[in-house]
């Protein structure tokens, strides 16, 4: 059985759910996409790849306490960053380590794409979580 939510104090997302539970022997977490929007759907950080961060792991975090979860039970992690650069993958990776997603073992990609959804976005992170 998979349970689906939107996080309330979470931006309202347009056609997905921001967490997913997945009921096996074991409760898995598919987390959304984190993006650098506030509760207002206002794009924090503009041009700014760590404000943007920051807002996305403030936002992940947000999501994985609503299921009952924090930073050091994510199994998995996909990190997109809107960029060619790789020293600004780098900086974006060097605000994730610090955010305490890196306390629990766990899977991480880390992409330089071309864009992501919503305009003046330049952070994205999605995540699976072991559900307590």
């Amino acid at each position: 059985m998979t349970h689906r939510m939107t996080v309330p104090g979470l931006f309202p997302p347009p056609d997905y759910a921001h967490t997913a539970i997945v009921e096996t022997d074991r409760r898995l977490a598919f987390l959304a996409g984190a993006v650098p929007l506030d509760g207002d759907g206002k794009l924090v950080g503009p041009g700014d790849f760590v404000a943007q961060t920051e807002q996305v792991l403030d936002n992940l975090e947000t999501a994985l306490a609503a299921i009952g979860c924090g930073p050091a039970d994510v199994v998995s992690t996909t990190v997109y960053v809107a960029t060619s650069d790789t020293a600004d993958l780098s900086r974006v990776w060097e605000v994730v380590r610090a955010g305490g997603l890196t306390l629990g073992p766990h899977t991480s990609t880390l992409l330089g794409v071309s864009c992501l959804g919503y305009t003046g976005q330049l952070v994205e992170i999605t995540a699976v979580a072991e559900v307590p």
